[in-house]
């Protein structure tokens, strides 16, 4: 029984492009060489995130272990079924503030939950294929939403930097922030001040130095320093560190989601808006670092096997103490800088992060936070590409403003609505562009050869118009007006539409050409369709509206079907043309079949 469910489970996903073990590919040809490589950027990246888990967990509204939990979990996790070899899961700035904006009056114990629903979603629209929908988010939204993450992560670790406290409540946005920290600039402290200054200048002094180790290397040297300045100068004894934050193996210990009771199904509706709200934000942030690394390795992406790895490494993690998982900028970017060459770092790095918390879970206490928050920032300015910011500024209008708004909002809102907002104006621009198909109209000039049609008061009964382009409900009414409008000329008695280039007819499109039958027939004027593709006339079959167009009376006395619409012929694309010609001489009164030839060139497609 087992058997047949796993086999029934592996169809499934092959039927949907996806992966069962995409990790196994690590494995072929993996040397000493790679794993040197490998694990040195694990080292780095768990450096980073465990105290950077405990962070978000604290923005969260959550017990710290929650975010070292979640950055154990989720590395060790979805490298298994993930399509891109840098992306490091963990908890991420943007899912923390939401959990925190919309859980602050749930209890803690929902949380499991919460996250359970996250990755069933995420896993439900991977074998959906809602990844696919990503493609109409521009580079401008990913730009846009990348440099102004960065900036607020660099705004909220000034705090610590500075030595500041700022009430996680009033300082969820960049300008909040600003304001925060410009209203408590008299408590600026210098101790964590010069701890900020020397990591930044060591950190970008032993990048030149030993680059690929920079980062724990500093860490550590910045972390020692703090302890002999803090048992030696008085001014440095009241710098933070993470005293008070420990972590211990029980602490993860399986804590099974709340799957029973009556109320199960209420809590199931409280939770799930939120939920959807951070799988939507955990899909697109993940689907935005695979892709903006992607662009730097060549490596192909796959979003829907991503979001997978999202929805699995989510589930796992709700039966132990995690907090919701996406991509993580920081973590991704630190990890394909230190020169992971597989997937594999990742998973060594939640190996060194549970083994590190454990055996030196009490020596995270000594870090200072003005340390890691230099780190952090050192880390993030690297995220801000000034020559994409350029090219998306002046490529076109609808880029820049993507881009601005995109980047406006992520400093001025939550970066959830930013992204959302962004996405949202991303796919209008792109909808507004797609709704407007071309259409190029011709007749014969005065040599008897079928040009475009030219401005004059005597034009000819033919009129053939050339539709390219998007035929969608977006651009239906658009579509229909603009025949109308060549309608008006009084010398116009046929229309011929050539639909060779059109796309996509749906409901919306098929009503608009009924209404644009009957508009021309009240005013005694006839529309013939020619170069028809299959899809096409298969719409048109279904919905009715070849009737339609061969219902004409007082025109045509036979019973023959199909006579105003032509379909296209691949092998000469001009002969639909042709036949919709002849069909409209006949129309206006011709007598005898006239001879009417167009000139076809095999190695051209001439419309």
């Amino acid at each position: 029984m087992l058997g047949i469910l796993f086999r029934q489970m592996k169809r499934l996903v092959v039927d949907n492009d996806l992966e069962t073990f995409p990790i196994g590919k690590s494995f072929r040809g993996y040397n000493g060489k790679r794993f040197g490589s490998d694990i040195r950027a694990a080292l780095n990246v768990a450096l980073l995130a465990i105290p950077q888990g405990m962070a978000y967990a604290s923005l969260a509204g959550l017990p710290v272990y929650y975010g070292i939990t979640c950055s154990i979990i989720a590395s060790i996790i979805a490298p298994i079924l993930s399509g891109s070899s840098y992306t490091v899961l963990g908890p991420t700035n943007a899912t923390a503030f939401l959990v925190f904006v919309t859980m602050g009056a749930y209890s803690i114990a929902l949380m499991p939950l919460l996250v359970l629903l996250v990755g069933l979603i995420l896993i439900t629209g991977a074998f959906l294929r809602i990844a696919d929908l990503v493609q109409y988010v521009s580079r401008s939204v990913v730009v846009g939403y990348i440099t102004g993450a960065a900036i607020l992560i660099i705004a909220n670790q000034m705090k610590h930097v500075l030595g500041v406290d700022l009430d996680p409540k009033e300082s969820t946005t960049f300008v909040e922030v600003i304001l925060g920290l410009s209203k408590a600039g008299s408590e600026v402290s210098w101790p964590p001040l010069a701890i900020g200054g020397l990591t930044a200048t060591l950190y970008f002094t032993l990048r030149r130095l030993i680059k690929r180790l920079a980062f724990p290397a500093t860490l550590v040297l910045v972390t020692l320093i703090a302890v002999v300045l803090k048992g030696h100068v008085t001014d440095f004894e009241s710098i933070k560190d993470f005293s008070g934050d420990t972590f211990s193996l029980a602490q993860i210990l399986p804590t099974m989601p709340e799957l029973s009771g009556a109320e199960l199904f209420n809590t199931i509706s409280l939770l799930f808006g939120t939920a959807l709200g951070v799988s939507f934000l955990a899909a697109l942030e993940t689907s935005v670092m695979s892709k903006t690394l992607a662009g730097q390795t060549g490596e192909p992406s796959n979003l829907n096997q991503d979001m997978l790895s999202v929805g699995v490494a989510n589930v796992c993690g709700s039966f132990l103490s995690g907090m919701p998982a996406s991509g993580s900028l920081t973590r991704s970017a630190l990890n394909f800088a230190s020169g992971a060459i597989t997937r594999l770092s990742s998973v060594y790095s939640g190996l060194i992060c549970l083994l590190g918390a454990v055996l030196l879970g009490n020596l995270v206490a000594y870090i200072p936070k003005a340390c890691l928050a230099a780190l952090v920032i050192c880390v993030a300015v690297t995220l801000i590409n000034p020559r994409s910011i350029r090219i998306c500024m002046n490529a076109t209008g609808s880029d820049a403003a993507v881009l601005t708004t995109t980047l406006i909002a992520a400093l001025v809102a939550r970066l959830d609505i930013a992204i959302f907002l962004g996405t949202a104006v991303s796919i209008a621009l792109y909808l507004k562009k797609a709704s407007k198909p071309h259409l190029t109209e011709y007749e014969f000039n005065q040599e008897g050869q079928l040009a475009e049609a030219e401005k004059r008061e005597q034009r000819n009964a033919i009129s053939i118009v050339h539709v390219e382009g998007e035929l969608f409900f977006g651009a239906a009414e658009l579509f229909r007006t603009q025949i109308q409008h060549v309608c008006l000329d009084p010398n116009i008695k046929v229309i011929i539409l050539r639909l060779k280039n059109a796309r996509h007819l749906d409901a919306t499109s098929v009503m608009a050409l009924e209404e644009l039958i009957r508009f021309m027939r009240e005013r005694e004027r006839h529309l013939i369709i020619s170069g028809a593709s299959p899809e096409v006339h298969e719409v048109l079959k279904n919905s009715g509206l070849l009737e339609v167009l061969d219902d004409d009376p007082e025109i045509y006395r036979t019973e023959e079907k199909d006579r105003n619409l032509f379909l296209n012929n691949p092998f000469n694309p001009n002969l639909s043309t042709r036949d919709a010609l002849i069909r409209a001489q006949q129309v206006i009164g011709g007598e005898d079949e006239p001879d009417i030839r167009i000139f076809f060139d095999p190695s051209k497609d001439k419309k």
